[in-house]
C-alpha cells in the first residue's frame, strides 16, 4: 500500500504522504459522479495544493456539492472549544451548513432530513491520534445516522500524527461514556479515522455502507514530521504536531482549575496557574524521573479562557525523546504533582463538560474515576495507572482486524 515518492536521509527517512482527499483528486471523483454529496469538513480537508474539499466538491464535473456539516469549531476552523456551531451558508460556496455541535448531545449527529437526497455523506477531517479528540465521534455519529438514512458514507484517510504504533491508556468505562470518550479507546489509540471508522461499524453494530479512501505512502511507524505533509491546524488549540504529542496526557487540565495553556501560543505544552510553587513542581516532577521528557520553568499570562488576564506558574514540557514519551503518564504525574503542591488552591472542574452533568469532567477524560480517587488517596503514580497496561494490550489485540497500513 505504501508508494513513496520522496526519500530523505536513511534512518529517518520522509515519505511525501498522498492523504485519500489527494488520492481521489488524482481520481477525478470519480466515485462521486452523478451523486449529491454532503461533505463533513474542517480546516484540515484540504488537498496537496491547499484547495478545501468543499471547494473542490463544488467545482468537479458530475458532481453535486448539496450540504456541509460542521463539527466542532466549524467548517472553516472558527469557533473555539464548547461554542456551538452555527447553522448557515458556507460564504464561499454558498452551499447550506448543518451544525453537528450544538447545545445538547443530540446535535452531535445529523438530523435525518438534512441527510435527504444524498447519494453520500464524505467525511475528511485531520485527527491527533488521542481519544478526546471529538472529530472521530462526529464521525461515528454521521455513520449511524446515514446508516439509517440509507446513505453511503466515505471516509477520505490522513495519518495519525502520533504514529500509528505506540498506544497508551486504559478503555472508556461504561459510566464514563461522553464526547470525549464515546466508545472504548485507550487515551492513545495508534489508529487513523478510516481505520476506526472500521472499527466502530462492526463493534457498534452500524451497519453503514462503508467506504475507507486509504493514504498512499504512510507507514504505521511514522510520525507528523516524518510524512512531508504540512500540518494543519484542525482546531484553535491544536496549532503544532508538537501539541498533539503532548495532548493525550494534557488534555487532563479540562477537568481542572489549572491553565492548560489556552490563551497563549504554546496550549497544551505548557500549564500553570497564579498559585502554583514552579520549583516545588519541577523538584517534585523530577523525582518522578519520566522517560523522553524535560520540564522548563516558564511564567505566562492566558489572554483567555482560565485565568484571563493573570500572570501564571508552571512549566513547559520538552518532549526529549518522543519514542520513549509517554504522554499519559506524563499527564496523569503532573495533575498529582499540582493537586499535592497546591493545597486549598487545585481544584477538579465542577460544572457541566461535553453535555454531562453528573460525572466530573477529570473523569470523563480519564475514562474511569480511578485517577482522581487515587489522587485525592495519596496513591503513588504506579498505583494511578494500575490496571492501564493490560486494557491497552486488549485493545491492541482488538483492533488487528481493522488495519489497513503495514
Amino acid at each position: 500500500m505504501c508508494r513513496p515518492s520522496r526519500l530523505a536521509e536513511e534512518g529517518n527517512a520522509v515519505t511525501k504522504v498522498k492523504t485519500g482527499l489527494d488520492v481521489w483528486v488524482e481520481q477525478g471523483f470519480s466515485a462521486l459522479k452523478g451523486k449529491r454529496v454532503g461533505a463533513i469538513v474542517n480546516p484540515t480537508s484540504v488537498d496537496a495544493r491547499f484547495r478545501h474539499l468543499a471547494d473542490l466538491l463544488s467545482g468537479a464535473d458530475g458532481v453535486t456539492l448539496a450540504a456541509l456539516f460542521g463539527p466542532e469549531h466549524g467548517i472553516r476552523g472558527e469557533a473555539q472549544y464548547m461554542v456551538a456551531v452555527d447553522e448557515a451558508k458556507d460564504r464561499r460556496t454558498g452551499v447550506p451548513v448543518y451544525s453537528l455541535y450544538g447545545s445538547t448531545f443530540e446535535s452531535l449527529s445529523p438530523r435525518q432530513e438534512s441527510l435527504q437526497g444524498l447519494d453520500a455523506l464524505v467525511f475528511d477531517i485531520q485527527d491527533v491520534g488521542s481519544r478526546y479528540y471529538t472529530y472521530v465521534y462526529t464521525m461515528a455519529l454521521a455513520m449511524k445516522a446515514a446508516a439509517k438514512a440509507r446513505v453511503p458514507f466515505y471516509v477520505l484517510d490522513r495519518p495519525n500524527p502520533l504514529n500509528g504504533v505506540a498506544m497508551e491508556g486504559n478503555l472508556v468505562g461504561e459510566g464514563f461514556r461522553s464526547f470525549v470518550g464515546l466508545y472504548a479507546l485507550p487515551n492513545r489509540h495508534g489508529m487513523t479515522a478510516g481505520e476506526l471508522a472500521r472499527l466502530f461499524n462492526v463493534q457498534e453494530g452500524f451497519g453503514c455502507e462503508l467506504t475507507v479512501v486509504p493514504c498512499e505512502g504512510w507507514r504505521r511507524g511514522q510520525f507528523w514530521s516524518e510524512t512531508g505533509l504540512p500540518f494543519i491546524s484542525p482546531s484553535p488549540n491544536m496549532p503544532t504536531a508538537d501539541t498533539a504529542l503532548v495532548y493525550p496526557g494534557m488534555c487532563l487540565g479540562e477537568g481542572t482549575n489549572v491553565s492548560e495553556g489556552r490563551g497563549t501560543c504554546r496550549p497544551f505544552e505548557q500549564f500553570g496557574a497564579p498559585w502554583v510553587d514552579t520549583d516545588q513542581l519541577l523538584a517534585r516532577l523530577a523525582k518522578e524521573e519520566l522517560p523522553g521528557v524535560a520540564f522548563r520553568a516558564v511564567g505566562f499570562t492566558p489572554t483567555f479562557d482560565k485565568y484571563t488576564g493573570q500572570s501564571c506558574n508552571g512549566a513547559f514540557i520538552h518532549v526529549t525523546d518522543r519514542e520513549a514519551f509517554q504522554p499519559l503518564r506524563t499527564g496523569v504525574a503532573i495533575f498529582q504533582t499540582l493537586h499535592d503542591i497546591g493545597p486549598g488552591s487545585f481544584d477538579w472542574r465542577a460544572d457541566a463538560y461535553e453535555f454531562v452533568e453528573d460525572v466530573p469532567a477529570f473523569d470523563l477524560l480519564c475514562g474511569t474515576d480511578q485517577v482522581r480517587r487515587g489522587i485525592e488517596a495519596g496513591w503513588p503514580l504506579e498505583r494511578l495507572l494500575e490496571g492501564f497496561s493490560a486494557q491497552t494490550e486488549t485493545f491492541a489485540r482488538h483492533r488487528t482486524s481493522y488495519l489497513l497500513y503495514a
